[in-house]
């Protein structure tokens, strides 16, 4: 009986003494193999948690660096880049999958075409699509990926493209096990493959309970050191003002997305610390083209004339934002300072609704997410201001709450009249605000909300893809974002700054420009 007590008094001990980081999250996972997804908190619960890919940024900052690449080549006329591939790169052991082997270059061929290649076993899987590569149009651009040799991985270009380095980075070109994906489909379990996730990452997936928790444990065999964490546990809180509450109380660790309104408070509490940094992101009213009377550009311009972005800046950011004119932020190069957001001017709005026919306004529906998130601490209470500035030139607001899940599947359908979204960028790069957002092809794939499409826009942001010269991209991406003010599919809001709430005990947490969170480098006192 001494024996068992004791036992057991160590076991309670070890458990004690394990790191575990709690982080109350404001949204549950869509799933867990990125690639079909888009939302900030699916990444986060993903890519970032449970994958690598060739590249990735570094920590707080669009820089590039090795990952599961340790180098590579560009070939002198930028089609070809040759990858060469970490050695013994481990990928996580669950109940589910045991592998047998280390990354290999076929892993990658597998992760990249699966997305991209109408014949692959794997591409008709999703009854959604590639969501990522489809906005991308990565089938158009990548004419193959093979492995050379184990540890080398070559991928052709249909033609040269400047932001291909840091497209890599993006989460969507994770890569996943190859091994596992076979196992899977001769179990006839390719589901699995989003829903039980095997990756090289620094944490290893061990369960979901939808709306309430997900958890982790640490990866022992993560390629760069087993992290100073033992457990990571996201526990799924959409409220702010509860998160807040929680993280007070102890129960949380880290509070994501606190209300602009609470930092003072934040600040002032000397067991809590805020963190900060502006991010590459814009609030923005995607208006669908598709639907009358929106088709006609001087409604869309009329809405964005009637628009008091500074209103929504103070009352919804308190002040943590700034009113946006652009598809990106200052922040980002090539932004346009020459042309800021324009000040709302009623009587130019009615008068641009008259000659459109519409002298008498027109109802819409607008959608917006329920709960906040990383780039909207009130959803609610900017479609309410949004309402109000509308009707004062007739057009009358009728606004749709969905689950966010549900929002993002029916926008990307097409189904809305006006939604309430944010873009964050992925990479650094103005073609990632403007491809996915904008381009003819992503109406197909879904990330173009507006369901615009212009051939002359379209072909200025094929120019600057193909040209490394950054002084030249510079002057297509400003005439680009020229057309994009012109034609009005987006009404945009805010650049908003981003947040993080956490205990003093928390250190190593970095605020991303992209509005990812990664805990790898986190550690807990």
């Amino acid at each position: 009986m001494k024996r068992l007590i004791v036992l057991a008094l160590t076991a309670a001990s070890v458990a004690a003494s394990a790191k575990t980081l709690t982080v109350c999250t404001e949204a549950s996972p869509d799933g867990f193999d990125y690639s079909l997804f888009h939302a900030n908190s699916t990444a986060d619960a993903s890519s970032e948690a449970l994958y690598n890919r060739l590249v990735e940024f570094e920590p707080g900052t669009t820089k590039l660096m090795p990952a599961l690449a340790e180098r590579w080549d560009v070939s002198a006329d930028g089609r070809t880049y040759t990858f060469h591939l970490r050695a013994g790169v481990a990928f996580h052991t669950t109940p589910w999958f045991r592998p047998t082997r280390p990354l290999t270059a076929d892993d990658v061929v597998y992760s990249f075409m699966r997305q991209i290649d109408p014949k692959h076993r794997w591409h008709g899987q999703p009854r959604q699509g590639w969501y990522y590569a489809a906005a991308m149009q990565f089938g158009q651009l990548v004419k193959s990926v093979t492995a050379v040799d184990a540890r080398t991985v070559r991928i052709e270009l249909a033609r040269p493209e400047a932001p291909f380095l840091a497209d890599l980075a993006m989460g969507f070109l994770s890569v996943l096990s190859a091994e596992y994906a076979q196992a899977l489909q001769a179990a006839g379990r390719m589901e699995d493959m989003n829903l039980r996730p095997v990756g090289t990452g620094p944490f290893v997936f061990r369960s979901y309970v939808k709306d309430a928790v997900v958890r982790y444990d640490a990866h022992p065999g993560y390629f760069r050191g087993k992290v100073a964490l033992d457990k990571l546990i996201f526990s799924i809180s959409p409220d702010a003002a509860t998160r807040l509450q929680r993280l007070k109380a102890g129960e949380c660790d880290i509070g994501l997305y606190p209300m602009p309104q609470t930092w003072d408070e934040i600040r002032s509490d000397g067991k809590l610390q805020l963190l900060t940094g502006p991010g590459l992101v814009t609030t923005f009213v995607g208006l669908n083209v598709e639907h009358k009377p929106l088709d006609d550009r001087r409604a869309r311009q009329a809405l964005g004339l009637a628009t008091d972005r500074a209103s929504i800046a103070r009352a919804v950011y308190g002040g943590a934002a700034s009113p946006a004119g652009n598809p990106y932020p200052p922040s980002q190069w090539s932004y346009d300072d020459k042309a800021g957001p324009a000040p709302q001017d009623l009587a130019k709005a009615r008068e641009l609704l008259q000659r459109a026919g519409l002298a008498n306004g027109f109802a819409l529906k607008l959608w917006i997410r329920a709960g906040a998130g990383a780039t909207n601490p009130n959803p609610k209470a900017t479609a309410e201001l949004l309402q109000a500035d509308w009707a004062r030139i007739g057009v009358k607001v009728e606004i749709v709450t969905l689950e966010f899940g549900e929002l993002l599947k029916r926008t990307r359908a097409g189904e809305h009249d006006a939604t309430l979204l944010a873009w964050a960028s992925d990479n650094g790069d103005p073609d990632n605000f403007l491809t996915p957002n904008f381009a003819c092809a992503a109406v197909a794939g879904g990330s173009n909300v507006a369901r615009w499409c212009r051939k002359d826009f379209d072909a200025l942001l094929a120019e600057a893809r193909e040209t490394a010269d950054q002084g030249k991209r510079d002057a297509l991406y400003r005439r680009a974002q020229a057309l994009y003010r012109d034609d009005a599919p987006w009404v945009p809001l805010t650049y908003p700054t981003t947040a993080i709430a956490t205990s003093q005990r928390v250190t190593g947490m970095k605020v991303s420009p992209f509005g990812l969170n990664n805990y790898s480098a986190v550690d807990v006192k």
